[in-house]
């Protein structure tokens, strides 16, 4: 069983990937059977989707970029769960998450190949209360189109997903309500993927 994390920041190993590192790590401290892998956008070249339809036939994208390369990926028998993490850009996920989950229209033409895994959200924000609930919501709107199953940061913080805030006087490292929220998102992302297992 595997729980695949997906950068969305453009800037390589900052903030959104230091919080998805803690929220992966706690989903595998929840349940030993649970292994994870996290990809970065940063440095891919991932186009916006063209409406071309050539994935309304096959499970093929007629672009010649680093989208393709990560079907494989989604499409893993293994895969019981994916947590995109994003900074907030202009109050909302950035161009790199955006042409993402846009291109991953594929696997719903193609069956709903991502039908009943487990979506997690984490955003991270300048400032506390800097747009991460939007953000968090806008990325959860593409995964219920997927028909996944959503779940927000367990209990007790129990909101919308993980919120991280990048302008911390002591840094992102010193943010405990952020990293306790991506905490409870990972840990419950593999209860439900292991509940969904059984």
């Amino acid at each position: 069983m595997k729980i695949l994390g997906v950068c969305g920041s453009p800037r390589k190993g900052k903030t959104s990937y230091f919080l998805l590192e803690q929220c992966l790590a706690a989903a595998r401290e929840t349940n030993g059977e649970i292994g994870t892998e996290l990809i970065e956008l940063a440095g891919k070249h991932i186009g916006g989707c063209l409406a071309c339809g050539r994935c309304q036939k096959e499970l093929m994208c007629s672009q010649e970029d680093d989208f393709p390369a990560m079907i494989p990926l989604l499409t893993d028998p293994d895969l019981a769960g994916i947590i995109i993490a994003t900074p907030v850009y202009m109050g909302s996920m950035t161009s790199q998450c955006k042409a993402f989950l846009d291109r991953a229209v594929i696997f719903r033409r193609n069956g709903f190949l991502l039908s009943n895994k487990v979506g997690g959200v984490i955003a991270v924000g300048g400032f506390r209360n800097g747009g991460q609930e939007l953000t968090i919501l806008a990325v959860q709107a593409a995964m219920m189109i997927q028909n996944m199953i959503i779940v927000g940061d367990n209990r007790p913080t129990a909101h919308f997903g993980g919120s991280g805030w990048s302008g911390h006087p002591g840094g992102i490292e010193q943010d405990s309500v952020g990293l306790e929220t991506v905490r409870h998102l990972g840990k419950r992302v593999a209860e439900v993927a292991v509940t969904m297992q059984r």
